[in-house]
């Protein structure tokens, strides 16, 4: 497995990171905690160095999760985890990035991720009620004390992500990014770009979708995300099938799979961009690692880039109500 530097300040992970939170959250009850550490060690064996958590993710236990199963591993690989909420009743219940509670949730993080040193804290989502520069100043001050070693930014507009910069340098920011979701390119990867930051791009595939292995039959568990989601109703699916035909064409051509395409895809955006597709399962995990050896040419990149600007993504990526609150 390739590294990728992310961002100006030194980190170095894995070209292709895990995203833990479907073992433990948003796709229906959790799976079996036993199994689940096999997948994330065997990610570590297959060369994977970035895992992402967050305390919302269950609430708790997916952090418990990865803590658990990358202990053998510590300082050999990199975990990235997440404050900015409020829990209450097993659930989330609200922003909360005051700098107190920035203290708690780093503090408690620690300790179920087992580790004396947050290698990433993110702010999860934005917090309205608190200037961004109290959220920075409050993880430089972690950062000075030796409990974090980089800050990052999740979903953050340009503006903020300026002012957030300005107090303590952003390593990272993650986002969602992907072959049908584009709308950071208009202004947030050019601001990235020049403050030397990198970006984790979350769901890289779609939420499954564009793994070509989800059509308007799929019957998703009750308390999956995607059962809300405007990009998976029905008729969504079946008009945003343009788009598995365009990914198609190129998995046969260089004899891979949809979801490696669309990920090659990601990788070929910058060099500083690290997708983090989830899994449950080991033979996903490989096929995903697999996109790593894919080079897409400059002259394909430009074919998939005329094609996909004809194909109208129909449905937005979450709801009005889940944009300003969601954790996912």
């Amino acid at each position: 497995m390739q590294k990728r530097t992310v961002g100006t300040n030194g980190l170095e992970v894995s070209a292709i990171g895990l995203g833990c939170m479907g073992m433990s959250f948003g796709y229906g009850p959790a799976k079996d905690t036993t199994e689940m550490v096999k997948v994330i060690r065997a990610a570590v064996e297959q060369g994977v160095t970035f895992f992402d958590t967050a305390e919302v993710y269950g609430p708790y236990i997916n952090e418990e999760l990865v803590g658990e199963a990358l202990e053998p591993f510590k300082g050999k690989v990199t975990i990235a985890t997440k404050f900015g909420f409020n829990i209450q009743d097993g659930k989330m219940a609200g922003l909360n990035s005051r700098p107190e509670n920035i203290r708690a949730v780093a503090e408690a993080s620690m300790k179920r991720l087992r580790v004396d040193v947050i290698d990433l804290l993110y702010q999860h989502r934005v917090d309205p009620n608190v200037p961004i520069e109290d959220v920075a100043g409050t993880v430089r001050d972690l950062i000075q004390e030796g409990k974090v070693k980089h800050f990052g930014l999740s979903e953050a507009g340009a503006q903020t992500i300026r002012r957030a910069h300005a107090v303590q340098p952003v390593t990272a920011l993650q986002s969602e990014y992907s072959m049908w979701t584009r709308q950071h390119e208009a202004e947030i990867i050019p601001t990235i770009e020049e403050l030397g930051i990198g970006l984790v791009a979350y769901s890289p595939l779609g939420k499954g979708f564009l793994t070509g292995k989800i059509d308007e039959t799929t019957q998703f568990a009750a308390g999956d995300i995607r059962n809300t989601l405007p990009r998976y109703t029905e008729e969504a699916r079946v008009a945003n099938k343009a788009l598995l035909d365009l990914l198609n064409q190129f998995a046969e051509r260089h004899q891979a799979t949809n979801a490696q395409i669309a990920l090659a895809w990601v990788l070929a955006q910058k060099p500083w961009i690290v997708p983090i597709p989830g899994t449950t399962k080991i033979h996903r995990l490989t096929e995903n690692n697999g996109a790593a050896a894919i080079q897409l040419t400059a002259d394909e990149l430009r074919e998939i880039e005329t094609a996909s600007a004809q194909i109208q993504v129909v449905g937005t990526r979450y709801t009005e109500q889940m944009e300003k609150s969601t954790g996912l």
